[in-house]
């Protein structure tokens, strides 16, 4: 039997039933079952259709059931849709697959609290709102009625901890930066919610038993997860509840009750001269070099050797600013580029030095990008014309490209291996225990010694003619 229909969308529509029957001497039979199914077969009850708002499918659901409800029944609930049901709804919209034991615990209460609905009234209104859902799962659009477990009579719905949890980063989304929504993204749903999905534990199971959050640590701990890791994790899942705790679902915070892991502390492994010069050698002229030369000599992250723009070169004073970052996450599953004119903090918007083999490179790099410009004409990008860590294409080179390439070029040239990260703590070290020596001396002469020293170090690196300590 091939059925047809026009769609919602005005596309006409097919869908293809077995009768079951041999071919032969079955037409009657099966011009019969073509009849009843027919008449029977409803398109608005395919699964294609479940993305309907939970007010569409309600009215879907009484005109469906109307003859089965009979004729008082299907009075009494119709009264109690349109003047009761609907409105609350209508003003808060959600789809019906969206729709959680939740929602329609704040239907509940707004109905006790704004119009003073009777236990009686809940309970119809609940009655009707499960045969909706019930309806949905013998559709197979849900997979279960959770409606069915809500007491309309008690402020208390069960939520399940995975579902608050997207809520909560959903909320969050306009909350925070997108660095820190990206990092909560990665946490929560790579990590936290594949954990706790199929445990099915409850905002109230949490605050009666902290051990469950605790043997979740424990296990990403015996997975070889990193200590430090864990306690970002830990972060996350507290945020979350504390949120629950402040609007009154729960009434302690069950995070603050778990040990959380003792921070271990990171030693990075560091390049000392000869191998730094061994890597100066190997990256010149590649990609890479410019990164690595601002990474190790003036202890730039990514995002700020990235975010290096031209106007923050001064070639007359001698000196470059960094003011601006470019760094890259993932939200949602997708790659995004964050540009900032600002620093991660105050005291990393600073005023370097401009050394004399660094502002050479940077010469060359203009007079590239000119070249690259003339030769690919249109094709050249000219979104990043500013920037001075550009492809040949004109493209912005990304960070994590700084990372990945970086990490190719220690293994292809048989060097030690350490983060990119690691290359800027020589400096970091060098920088911190100068500025904690000289804490007892005046601002002026705080400057005054950085020129001299900035001054000393352009000489020796301007007479080597390489990139040397």
């Amino acid at each position: 039997m091939i059925l047809s229909w026009k769609g919602k969308d005005g596309k006409r529509k097919g869908k293809s039933i077995s009768t079951g029957l041999p071919v032969k001497g079955n037409k009657k039979r099966a011009e019969a079952i073509l009849l009843k199914t027919r008449k029977e077969f409803n398109p608005d009850n395919l699964m294609e259709n479940a993305d309907m708002l939970f007010t569409d499918f309600l009215s879907k659901w009484l005109k469906d059931k109307a003859v089965a409800l009979g004729t008082s029944t299907y009075a009494e609930y119709a009264y109690d849709i349109k003047n009761y049901i609907m409105p609350y709804f209508q003003d808060h919209p959600i789809a019906l697959l969206k729709m959680t034991a939740r929602d329609l615990e704040s239907f509940y209460r707004h109905e006790r609290q704004q119009n003073e609905a009777t236990a009686n009234e809940l309970l119809m209104y609940h009655e009707i709102i499960v045969a909706t859902f019930q309806y949905a799962v013998d559709l197979e659009w849900v997979k279960e009625n959770i409606m069915a477990q809500v007491n309309p009579c008690a402020d208390e719905a069960p939520i399940l901890f995975t579902d608050f949890l997207l809520e909560w980063l959903d909320m969050m989304k306009n909350s925070v930066e997108v660095t820190t929504y990206a990092s909560y993204c990665t946490s929560i749903k790579s990590s936290i919610i594949p954990y706790f999905q199929d445990k099915k534990l409850t905002l109230q199971d949490l605050e009666k038993h902290p051990k469950y959050i605790q043997e979740y640590y424990q296990q990403e701990l015996n997975a070889g997860l990193s200590a430090n890791t864990v306690i970002h994790r830990h972060a996350n899942i507290r945020k979350c509840l504390q949120y629950a705790f402040q609007i009154g679902l729960i009434k302690s915070n069950p995070a603050d009750r778990v040990e959380r892991p003792r921070k271990a502390k990171y030693v990075a492994t560091i390049y000392n001269q000869d191998e730094l010069e061994t890597l100066f050698n190997v990256v010149r002229g590649d990609p890479i070099e410019l990164a690595v030369i601002l990474a190790a000599f003036y202890g730039l992250r990514r995002s700020e050797v990235v975010g290096l723009k031209w106007d923050a070169i001064d070639f007359e004073k001698k000196t470059f600013t960094i003011k601006h970052t470019v760094t890259q996450v993932t939200v949602d599953g997708k790659e995004v580029t964050i540009q900032k004119d600002r620093t991660k903090t105050k005291s990393s918007y600073r005023t370097l030095p401009l050394v004399p083999p660094f502002e050479e490179l940077l010469h060359r790099l203009r007079q590239e990008q000119l070249v690259n410009q003339k030769v690919c004409g249109t094709a050249y990008c000219q979104k990043y014309l500013d920037y001075i860590y550009v492809n040949a294409m004109g493209e912005l080179v990304k960070p994590n490209f700084i990372t990945q390439h970086f990490e190719i070029t220690l293994k292809n040239n048989g060097l030690k291996k350490i983060r990119f990260h690691d290359l800027r703590h020589p400096y970091v070290k060098h920088t911190t225990k100068k500025y904690n020596s000289e804490k007892q001396k005046t601002q002026a002469t705080k400057i005054v010694d950085l020129i001299a020293w900035g001054f000393c170090f352009c000489f020796v690196c301007y007479s080597k003619r390489s990139w040397t300590l």
